[in-house]
């Protein structure tokens, strides 16, 4: 793979860059880290709260038929734009650019609250996701530039905090509002948080400014942009509308690998390239790109199943279903908080990836054993193991890419990091759903396939409990076994994928981190003796 040329942004002073990596005052940091905070809480609450409204918006708008895309428009905008937002912070400064998907996201928002039909709502949410694809993004990327990766362990708890509150509160709001207010407030509940966003950012945030004259990549953002799209389309659609042997699916495979394939060849030979692939030459920054893809994975396809799981199975109520998930953002919060300390103290990393993967794939063996008989509080002990092994690596990953990098790749770096967690967030739940919906059909073919109530069940791998209770009895006795044997196999090829990321993390070097807790060495060295 041949080094490509990069021009890099030109600072407006030769100090700027220097300035923009000098170590902030705690007080600057914490009065920033409220917009960060907010933003963040933006970009993870919005599909948890609109998903618990999709109902009601249906019934409203009608054209249930195209329900699906109002949550696929938001994701293949966010999923393609991802990789572009984080590249114009590199070139163009990461306040501007920050402000801009924020921006962008709250007149989607509030276009969305207006919809007057689904076709509207479709396009709008496309608008909202476009900017969304920026809010991480630039929260983690400015984090990156003010906060040294020695010193991240202290605030990376609020991160986790956030998470835990999005993934338990989101439904609660959703529902909620849907009942006492309207679903119009689903998106309308994002314009003040925005609004305090915004006006934190603009009054607390002093980045120096950055120009640049390299031509942007606009070929290589359209091969990118397309590959990504059509592997989020086969992911969304693959088992879905479509089979995964047709013309459509096998289609978007093809043109999947074509265009990254042409992405790669452009990427090699321009000035200013999207994402450069020099970067991939960085050990440890290609092995955390490997991990986070698995993180994705497992906690996406999890956070799916579990709920389903504990409903069926175990009898909970859906109306709180957020809180069904409780143990496991426990377990994530606790163990990232003290991790976090950890690596700050110490300065060292390398021993919590390998613990967290090996964690991770122990959480998900111990729940593959779970059957009708389990009770709340065992599946509850497995998801704080599961959530125990995140904790390890939701933070980590992020720290690792980032101080593998330059200063003026942090853009691309964050941006890349979070790609490869969304993206494999779409394969788990792609995957395991496939692996559920099979399983859980072949079982009940050998359950309940003769049995006279059983032609009530027109798709046995998606029936909802309300739905259930109107069948026979025996039929639910053998529904209930089918979807424990479903997840026992979800979770046992959850644990195999989770050996892929043992291996990268076993193979990841310690490299010092930058801060102003070590002995500061030249960026160039430190990632010279992660390089290949």
């Amino acid at each position: 793979m041949s080094q490509s040329k990069t021009a890099g942004p030109v600072p407006e002073d030769k100090k700027a860059e220097e300035e923009e990596e000098q170590a902030r005052s705690p007080r600057e940091i914490r009065l920033v880290m409220i917009g960060l905070v907010v933003t963040m809480l933006l970009a993870m609450l919005d599909n948890l709260i609109v998903g618990t409204a999709m109902p009601t918006i249906v019934g409203d708008l009608g054209g249930a038929e195209h329900l699906s895309w109002v949550v696929t428009s938001y994701t293949l905008a966010t999923a393609a734009s991802t990789p572009i937002w984080g590249k114009l912070g590199d070139l163009y400064g990461r306040k501007g650019t920050f402000l801009t998907s924020i921006v962008i996201f709250l007149v989607g928002s509030a276009l969305s609250g207006l919809s007057q039909n689904m076709n509207e709502l479709i396009g709008f949410r496309a608008l909202q996701g476009l900017g969304a694809g920026g809010l991480m993004v630039g929260v983690m990327s400015i984090m990156g530039a003010l906060v040294p990766p020695r010193d991240r362990g202290k605030y990376q708890g609020m991160f986790a905090a956030v998470m835990a509150l999005a993934t338990i509160g989101g439904p609660l709001v959703g529902g909620f509002i849907t009942d006492h207010l309207s679903w119009h407030w689903t998106f309308y509940i994002n314009l003040p948080l925005g609004v305090i966003a915004l006006a934190v950012v603009v009054v607390t945030l002093k980045l120096p400014k950055v120009r640049n004259n390299a031509r942007i990549d606009y070929l290589g953002a359209v091969l990118l942009t397309t590959g990504i799209t059509s592997l989020v389309l086969i992911t969304t659609w693959g088992g879905q509308q479509y089979a995964w042997g047709s013309k459509q699916i096998l289609g978007l495979a093809a043109l999947a690998a074509a265009s990254l394939i042409a992405f790669c060849y452009v990427e090699q030979r321009v000035e200013e390239p999207m994402l450069p692939l020099s970067l991939f030459k960085n050990l440890n920054f290609t092995l955390v790109s490997v991990i986070g893809f698995v993180v994705g994975f497992v906690m996406f396809g999890s956070t799916v199943f579990l709920p389903l799981f504990q409903q069926i199975v175990q009898g909970a109520s859906a109306t709180n279903s957020g809180l069904l998930l409780m143990p496991m953002m426990f377990g994530m919060l606790v163990v990232s908080l003290v991790v976090g300390q950890a690596v700050t103290k110490t300065g060292k990393y390398r021993i919590f990836p390998i613990i967290g993967t090996v964690v991770m794939g122990g959480g998900m063996l111990l729940l593959s054993t779970m059957d009708t008989e389990t009770t709340s509080f065992v599946s509850a002990c497995w998801m704080i193991v599961l959530g125990a092994g995140m904790g390890f690596l939701m933070q980590i990953t992020m720290l690792v890419a980032q101080n593998s990098v330059e200063l003026k790749d942090m853009g691309v770096a964050s941006s890349t990091a979070t790609l490869f967690r969304t993206i494999g967030g779409s394969f788990g739940v792609a995957l395991f759903g496939a692996l559920f919906n099979n399983r859980v059909t072949e079982t009940m073919k050998e359950l309940g396939g003769n049995h006279p109530a059983a032609g009530g069940m027109k798709n046995p791998g998606q029936v909802s409990p309300a739905e259930l209770r109107k069948l026979d009895p025996g039929i639910q006795n053998a529904y209930h076994h089918a979807v424990a044997n479903g997840m026992h196999t979800v979770f046992l090829w959850g644990a195999a994928v989770a050996v892929i990321a043992i291996a990268a993390a076993v193979f990841m070097r310690e490299v010092p981190l930058r801060g102003a807790g070590t002995q500061e060495q030249p960026a160039e060295a430190s990632l010279e003796a992660a390089a290949i």
